[in-house]
């Protein structure tokens, strides 16, 4: 059988050395005596699959060392082999391929979705720094997915759905176009099953009907591009039932409806030559407008090239062409395993090899600002489904971004530091939204400040993985610097009420608390309190406590507060609002607080403290559970603004709109949102949120406003 074996992956690897071919037989026998007696699901030996992989990665001209590790890639996973064992015998650099590839099954996970997660990022950061790791794997899915068949329906959609979301995006994302469409395929079959065998058969039965009027089209480019003396090697392709179904969900036709399901592909000899046959090709059918697309002048981001064009054939049947070069070929087919297969200095293919080098360095950057293996997998599934948009910096270099990519997008694109400081945009030469959606073609300009950093809301529209993880990074960086602060405060308060000082709190005791509370250090501590996720007084208590006695001040308070220590009472001070503290407090926006307003700070979990005004309808339950709220008032120099709602009711007369506008901007006031409710007769109701820096300050706005005649009723207003 082993010899047997060998014998056929043999021939594929021509390519090599004989030197090379040996060590892959050596290889070999050692997986064959690693595997001996375990089969597959569909009972043939299991070193079948291991063959057939290494057969898949010799079809691409990979190295002897990827051959290797294709042979080898289940032997540390299934067998009890070890990866020394592995270094010693076939090198470090086989031993680093295989470890990359093998899952982390005995590692313990809360569940099956955090496990895969876990395998995914262990495999693409393997990937990133050795490309061969994902080439390998994607042979191994491939096999696997051939042979789906032997397994349960439910293993069979799970490994189906895995493919279609995570292995067949990597390889178009990759360039292996012929590999990207099999793997779809096999995934739709096994996901989709009768809906596959449905369209199999209708697409079968229209193939007979149309079968001559696609020799005809055929017939006829072929001719014409001979008559014209451009050498072109023309044929036609069924499109893949994958590609029909999504056509049929996207456009919501039936299959009667999809005319288009044969393709074109002509081949020319040079760059040249492909605008030729497109303009002879376009004097032949007449184009369908808008269906035209350059990825010659523009590549995609996977290094692929071609001209689309769609004509109108005979009968009213459109007809889909693709037109390129042989080279351009090979890289649509093999991606960024051509630069194995096709050895050369071509500059296309450094091209490809030098976006993907690009892509796998961008897999390092998110996950070093990812929080844990299921984000990291998110932010990658964004980047993995490239629908791009091609926009411009001012200087001309074209950026590719997913389609509903934004400016912030783009901003993030072009550097983290950019992103993060990116306050504003323009979109060919004009402000715009920072959410506004790039089209192709877009020149786009970002606006940066020192002091300007990312924002949470940025979340709800970004599309590329980067942006995603670089913001949520900053913002967890900036909650837990921030958070610490205000838990520093707060359990400061707590400890003065208790007679005490965080000061004077023993190191003993911080450490016992951190034990005792399975935090990771005094700073988890800090910033949970201050996030609302531990309560300030019970942390103040367990820190005054030395072993199972209570500290004597400790003592005191308790008799004195009925056994609870609530935090600020009878204190001897509040915690300081001073405005800047960033995301660990949050002014509510039900109320809107400003300086000179009575407030009461609320612990909300997970969010910090919230201040809301002392008369605030929405707190009246949050009184009755003293351990949330805390004692806080105004620093008297506070140093910024703070938004408010007017409503403003005038009467609806042309211009009333811009003289009240006019009268805030009098007093100094900027106005940050207007709302206009008309629909009151001969008045009109405007809602204006305006910044004021304090309660002095909004009387001056108020004084401002009342001068103004259309003017009848000020107040100001809490939802």
């Amino acid at each position: 059988m082993a010899a047997t074996a060998i014998a056929e992956l043999r021939p594929s690897l021509g390519y090599l050395k004989p030197g090379d071919i040996d060590r892959i037989e050596d290889a070999y026998q050692f997986s064959d005596a690693a595997h001996i007696g375990q089969v597959r699901k569909s009972g043939a030996p299991y070193i079948s699959h291991p063959l057939a992989v290494a057969e898949i990665v010799a079809s691409w001209q990979l190295d002897a060392q990827a051959v290797m590790a294709a042979l080898l890639h289940d032997v540390t996973e299934d067998t009890e082999v070890t990866k020394k064992e592995i270094s010693e015998r076939f090198g470090k650099p086989v031993a680093e391929l295989v470890d990359g590839l093998s899952k982390l099954d005995r590692i313990e996970f809360q569940s099956q979705q955090d496990a895969q997660a876990e395998n995914f990022r262990k495999m693409l950061l393997a990937m990133a720094r050795d490309v061969r790791v994902i080439l390998i794997k994607l042979a191994d899915r491939l096999h696997n997915m051939r042979t789906l068949e032997a397994v349960s329906p439910t293993q069979r959609r799970r490994v189906a759905r895995e493919t279609m979301e995570i292995y067949a995006p990597i390889a178009n994302r990759l360039g292996l176009d012929s590999l990207y469409r099999e793997l779809q395929e096999l995934a739709f079959a096994n996901l989709y099953s009768l809906r596959y065998r449905t369209i199999a058969k209708a697409v079968k039965s229209a193939r007979g009907n149309r079968r001559e009027v696609v020799t005809k089209i055929l017939d006829s480019m072929k001719q014409r591009l001979e008559e014209i003396g451009i050498e072109a090697n023309v044929s036609g392709r069924e499109k893949h039932i994958y590609s029909i179904y999504n056509k049929m969900l996207e456009k919501r036709l039936s299959f009667s409806q999809v005319l288009d399901i044969y393709g074109f592909r002509v081949i020319v000899k040079d760059f040249q030559s492909c605008y030729h046959a497109l303009g002879v090709l376009h004097c032949l059918y007449k184009p369908v407008p808008g269906k035209f697309k350059d990825y010659i002048a523009i590549p995609k981001v996977n290094g692929y090239q071609s001209l689309h064009t769609t004509l109108i054939g005979p009968f009213g049947m459109p007809v889909e062409v693709q037109i390129r070069t042989q080279q351009m070929h090979r890289i649509a087919e093999t991606g960024v395993a051509s630069h194995w297969l096709y050895k050369g200095s071509e500059a296309e293919l450094n091209e490809v090899q030098k976006r993907t080098h690009q892509w796998l360095q961008s897999l390092l950057d998110i996950q070093n600002h990812s929080g844990d293996a299921a984000e990291f997998l998110e932010h990658i599934k964004v980047d993995l489904f490239p629908d791009e948009v091609y926009v411009f910096s001012p200087k001309g270099r074209i950026y590719a971004l997913p389609r509903g990519a934004t400016t912030v997008d783009f901003a993030y694109a072009v550097h983290t530091d950019i992103g993060n400081r990116c306050m504003a945009a323009r979109v060919n030469y004009d402000l715009v939204p920072l959410r506004t959606e790039l089209k192709n073609g877009d020149r786009v300009e970002i606006i940066t400040a020192p002091h300007a950093h990312p924002n949470p809301a940025w979340l709800a529209y970004v599309r590329t993985g980067k942006a995603r993880s670089q913001i949520r990074h900053f913002l967890k960086t900036m909650q837990a610097t921030e958070s610490r602060a205000l838990g520093e405060r707060l359990l400061g308060q707590a400890l003065r009420a208790l007679g005490s000082r965080l000061a004077d709190v023993p190191g003993a005791n911080w450490d016992k608390l951190v034990r005792d509370t399975s935090a990771r250090s005094r700073q988890e501590v800090l910033s949970d309190i201050g996030l609302g996720k531990r309560l300030t007084a019970i942390v103040a208590r367990k820190l005054l406590q030395v072993g199972d006695h209570h500290h004597p001040l400790d003592l005191a308070a308790g008799q004195a507060t009925g056994g609870r220590a609530a935090p600020g009472a009878g204190g001897p001070g509040a915690i300081i609002i001073r405005g800047t503290e960033g995301m660990a407090v949050q002014f509510a926006k039900c109320c809107n607080p400003i300086p000179g307003d009575p407030i009461l700070g609320f612990i909300k979990k997970g969010q910090g403290l919230v201040v809301h005004t002392h008369d605030c309808p929405s707190i009246g339950k949050l009184r009755l559970d003293p351990d949330k709220w805390i004692e806080v008032d105004w620093d008297p120099e506070t140093n910024r603004m703070f938004d408010v709602v007017l409503k403003v009711v005038v009467l609806d007369q042309r211009g009333v709109l811009a003289k009240t506008a006019a009268a805030i901007a009098d007093a100094g006031s900027n106005i940050a949102n207007v709302s206009v409710d008309a629909d009151r007769g001969m008045y009109a109701t405007n809602y204006f949120t305006v910044q004021v820096a304090n309660r002095q300050h909004l009387a001056k706005v108020l004084r401002s406003l009342r001068r103004t005649q259309e003017v009848v009723r000020i107040s100001r207003a809490k939802d």
